[in-house]
């Protein structure tokens, strides 16, 4: 497998789309006043992660485990529970799974992963675990008195939901991460509210869901391409 600079990799539009991300997220920062550097850290991870993600570049996968930790830490700083304990203790743990399987299928020894078809067993598996995983979750942050109990749990479905098929390798990552990145923003949203030191982590899922948005657009063209040079 040959590791390239990802950034060479980016074409015009990547690199608008990425610059537009760490723009708006360093702007919301500096605005809010109070954000810590942590938040903006994490998000710029955040951000880089997801730009390298939607090429399929196996370091995007690597770089979300680092976000994952952080994400982690900074939603344990306002006691959101529910994605503190879904990134630390899921996500995170699928994200480094996901990166060693990424690592495992590259496409045609490059830095880019293998994309895959879904089949119905994988997806009905989905369904189950995350259904279970959603059960569970639920009554762990109830005792936890979480704020914003709905969307909290609702957001470890998505979560969850995101990171398997990220595992899988299917474009329909970018669905189920734009789905959690709407949660999130609702989520940090009304943490903003309370404290605009978090608007940061709103500007952060904003930039998320048009990044996950073109993930979901290239991956699905990544797809065709390989199955074209398969041929």
């Amino acid at each position: 497998m040959k590791f390239k600079n990802p950034f060479k990799s980016l074409t015009l539009f990547e690199w608008i789309l990425w610059g537009l991300s760490v723009v708006m997220i360093v702007v919301s920062s500096l605005l809010s006043g109070k954000s810590s550097a942590l938040e903006t850290i994490a998000s710029l991870v955040g951000v880089t992660a997801l730009i390298f993600v939607a090429k399929g570049l196996i370091i995007g996968q690597a770089m979300t485990v680092v976000f994952s930790f952080l994400y982690g830490i900074v939603s344990l700083q306002f006691h959101y529970w529910g994605e503190m304990i879904t990134y630390l203790f899921m996500s995170m743990p699928i994200a480094l799974l996901s990166t060693i399987e990424w690592i495992r299928h590259p496409y045609k020894n490059t830095d880019v992963v293998e994309v895959s078809r879904v089949s119905k067993k994988q997806i009905f598996t989905m369904c189950v675990l995350g259904a279970v995983t959603t059960v569970v979750f639920y009554f762990i942050l109830k005792v936890f008195d979480t704020p914003n109990l709905f969307f909290s749990t609702v957001s470890i479905t998505t979560s969850f939901m995101a990171a398997y098929l990220t595992f899988l390798r299917s474009p329909y990552y970018g669905i189920g991460y734009g789905l959690n990145d709407i949660v999130l923003i609702i989520l940090w949203s009304l943490a903003s509210v309370e404290d605009i030191s978090y608007l940061p982590m709103v500007m952060c899922f904003v930039m998320f869901l048009l990044n996950d948005i073109y993930g979901f657009y290239n991956w699905r063209r990544l797809s065709k391409q390989q199955k074209v040079n398969n041929v």
